[in-house]
């Protein structure tokens, strides 16, 4: 009997919080999609395989909470996948990029080059002789970018548009990676700004406006309220030494998706409610200024999953091991070497048996020669045997382009959108 005959999906937590894929015959559904008959599409795991449904859901939430004045950017550093990328560029306002290769991605897949910013701390000349060619927006992240910006434009016959990345002094608490606050490679510290803002106005680069981007991976609404207060007042008090009006304010991102037990979804009520009482001030207090909000993780993270197949069961010392064919050297952030200070385990589940009521206690590890590969310790699990599938849930983001897929020459991953 085909999958399809057995009826309806049912829509099963395979996990805490789990919730956004289908489960029908015991097989999570991807794309519509059986795990096994997509890995047979695929032709080959490990893959990452990412939810073209999920996706457009997630736009339409966020669209849903956010004032209609506010812009919605993808960050695409989150997940550079073209093909993705050329999805998200029809349903987002712009895209922010961190490289000239990202600069390319973004405008092959059809992005408005009006709408797309470039940020990075350490931007060399060439990307940046790039990004003025391709009239994209760059967020000025040193006093040397602004010479260097002067003498590209000049060369160019263009005037670089910029806007400047503020260090501020605050950080935004909470957040798993503090991106704000204190010493930082990133920006330019908050007191420097008027001294920067008076080197651009000289240069006679095309100024638009701030960025500011307090910090990462945060599921406490409040604390990312008080952040986006923190910036709009912060914009209000360097808009006065501004060679030009602000027409921009990036306020950043921040937000976070739930990875381990305990951990709840992101209640965007209140941060929308909180946007649209800065959009209301800025139309008096800053006349002409978009705001932005630039999303990466939040928009694609809970839309992918990773998958690898079992080649190998075994037991040692009374402990169960389940060897996959893909681990570190194509998720680092699901074996915990990619932030984590105390390792926790993402979100696993035998996919091909996703509502057995047979379980074990098992580790997952992959095929390198170190204890560092390890995708779930002893973890509850389906029992498993060789040729099952292994999903790592909330692996839509920093998966396949943040992993070493070089160390140890095994073969790397591929990534398809369903």
């Amino acid at each position: 009997m085909l999958l399809d005959e057995i009826g309806p999906e049912r829509a099963l937590p395979v996990h805490a919080a789990m919730d956004q894929f289908a489960v029908c015959a015991g097989e999570l559904r991807v794309g519509g999609e059986p795990l096994s008959r997509l890995a047979a599409r695929v032709g080959q795991t490990p893959f990452y395989a990412y939810d073209r449904a999920l996706l457009r859901t997630r736009v339409q939430q966020v669209r849903a909470v956010l004032p209609k004045s506010v812009k919605l950017h993808y960050a695409m550093k989150a997940n550079p996948m073209p093909a993705l990328v050329g999805l998200m560029a029809g349903l987002v306002d712009g895209i922010d990029v961190a490289s000239a290769g990202e600069l390319k991605v973004a405008l092959d897949a059809g992005a408005n080059p009006q709408e797309v910013s470039f940020a990075g701390p350490g931007k060399r000349e060439a990307e940046l002789r790039q990004a003025v060619a391709a009239r994209v927006l760059i967020n000025v992240e040193s006093f040397r970018e602004v010479v260097a910006l002067q003498a590209i434009g000049s060369e160019l016959g263009l005037r670089a548009r910029v806007a400047v990345r503020v260090n501020p002094d605050f950080e935004l608490k909470g957040s798993g990676m503090k991106m704000g606050g204190g010493p930082k490679p990133f920006g330019v510290d908050v007191e420097q700004i008027p001294a920067l803002l008076d080197n651009i106005g000289r240069a006679g680069l095309d100024f638009e406006g701030f960025h500011l981007f307090a910090g990462s991976q945060n599921l406490r609404a409040d604390a990312i309220c008080e952040a986006q207060q923190k910036s709009f007042e912060l914009a209000l008090r360097l808009a006065q030494a501004a060679p030009a009006p602000v027409r921009l304010l990036n306020l950043g991102g921040g937000f976070g998706i739930p990875y381990f037990p305990g951990e709840q979804r992101l209640d965007l009520a209140p941060i929308g409610d909180n946007l649209a009482r800065l959009a209301q001030r800025a139309g008096s207090e800053l006349p002409g200024a978009a705001l932005v909000i630039e999303l990466g993780r939040y928009l694609v993270g809970e839309a992918g999953v990773y998958v690898a197949r079992i080649v190998d069961r075994k037991i040692s010392r009374g402990q169960v091991y389940l060897v996959a064919d893909g681990g570190l050297h194509h998720h680092l952030s699901a074996s915990g070497n990619f932030g984590q200070v105390i390792r926790k385990n993402y979100p696993v589940t035998i996919g091909n048996k996703a509502d057995a009521r047979s379980t074990e206690t098992a580790s997952v590890v992959g095929p390198l020669c170190t204890p560092l590969d390890l995708l779930a310790d002893r973890m509850t699990l389906a029992v498993a045997q060789v040729g099952d599938l292994v999903v790592v849930f909330q692996s839509g983001a920093y998966g396949a382009s943040a992993s070493p897929q070089g160390f140890l020459g095994h073969p790397p991953c591929l990534e398809v959108l369903v």
